[in-house]
């Protein structure tokens, strides 16, 4: 006979910090082979800065830094990080966020399982808000480059902002699906004829959808492997589908289908690697519904209607603001009882 607490199979902040990077991986070999190599630069950078950075504060607090390495949160915070970010930002650009996200939204809020907002998302929000210049600087796919940067040229131009010889930023940059929609609308432009330039491709962007494709897989093996539930991929997906539908319906030449929005983005990697964060996230299953609900509709409307191109960080931190009331308002019933338990 088992003792309590009856679990059967144990498991661990590193494994499932390990299983979430497992998860990344084919999304980001998609990537390079799609975009070029410079988003492994992008990734490096972020993991050497997060661990520092996670070494320092630790240190500094009296603790063992060890455990605290080797726990996998501050990469799977530099990753998520770095995968938000244009693949060819300056270097700067890289360590600021990542000590936003390391040190202010995590360490001053009590470290790991005590901060409110999800860390990758308050590195994120900062950038584009402090130095939108250089949040747009992003890799054309490779399909359309007029040049391809190596390795070596990658790191040359995130480190000191020098290209090869004769070579221009025009020739391996480009404004991404969603700058380039926002732009030709405003310039009144259809859906339509917008949607003939190169840059799209048959649902969502050039390249990028066999990127979002991965991070779909790798946020379906999450599930399988039960480090998540389903309940706030599904809801972040219909609730940015639902809306966007709602306003392609009622204008198709001004809103866009909504399948390109799943398919362009951040929305993969947000449902899946983000908004699923058990420390930032809703705790019980409605609550995860109308958490993850919320912030596929923000994400929509902050896209559609908002100063960003996409809004995905900005609607997590929204609703991670929620959270607190959420999960006051959807505790479920205690067996015996006729009302629900009061939250504490």
């Amino acid at each position: 006979m088992l003792s309590s607490p009856y679990i059967a199979e144990q498991s661990s902040v590193s494994i499932i910090m390990l299983k979430v990077l497992a998860a990344l991986v084919p999304g980001i070999a998609v990537y390079v082979w799609l975009f070029g190599p410079a988003i492994l630069v992008t990734l490096t950078l972020a993991s050497v800065t997060a661990l520092v950075l996670e070494t320092i504060a630790v240190r500094l607090r009296g603790w063992p830094a060890k455990p605290f390495l080797m726990d996998g949160s501050a990469l799977v915070t530099a990753w998520l990080l770095a995968l938000s970010l244009p693949p060819i930002a300056p270097w700067w650009l890289i360590v600021v966020g990542t000590f936003f996200a390391i040190v202010v939204a995590k360490h001053l809020y009590g470290g790991l399982g005590n901060n409110l907002f999800n860390p990758a998302m308050v590195g994120y929000a900062v950038l584009i808000i402090s130095f939108p210049v250089q949040m747009t600087q992003w890799s054309a796919p490779l399909s359309l480059a007029g040049a391809h940067l190596s390795l070596l040229d990658s790191a040359q131009y995130i480190f000191t902002g020098i290209l090869p010889d004769g070579l221009k930023l025009d020739a391996i940059s480009s404004a991404t699906p969603l700058d380039t929609l926002r732009t030709q609308l405003q310039l009144e432009h259809t859906v339509r004829e917008i949607t003939r330039l190169p840059i799209f491709g048959n649902v969502g962007g050039t390249g990028g959808e066999a990127v979002v494709l991965m991070f779909l897989l790798g946020g379906l093996y999450l599930w399988l492997a039960r480090i998540i539930t389903w309940h706030i991929p599904a809801a972040f997906i219909a609730g940015l589908w639902i809306t966007g539908g709602l306003f392609h319906i009622s204008d198709p030449d001004r809103y866009i289908s909504p399948w390109f929005h799943l398919a362009t983005g951040g929305v993969m990697l947000g449902a899946f690697f983000i908004a699923t964060d058990p420390v930032t996230g809703a705790t019980t299953p409605r609550g995860k519904l109308i958490f993850g609900a919320g912030i596929g509709s923000l994400t929509y409307l902050i896209r559609t209607l908002g100063g960003y191109p996409d809004g995905v960080a900005f609607a997590v931190l929204l609703m991670n603001i929620m959270v607190p009331l959420i999960d006051a308002y959807t505790q479920p019933k205690v067996y015996g009882h006729k009302h629900k338990e009061p939250a504490e």
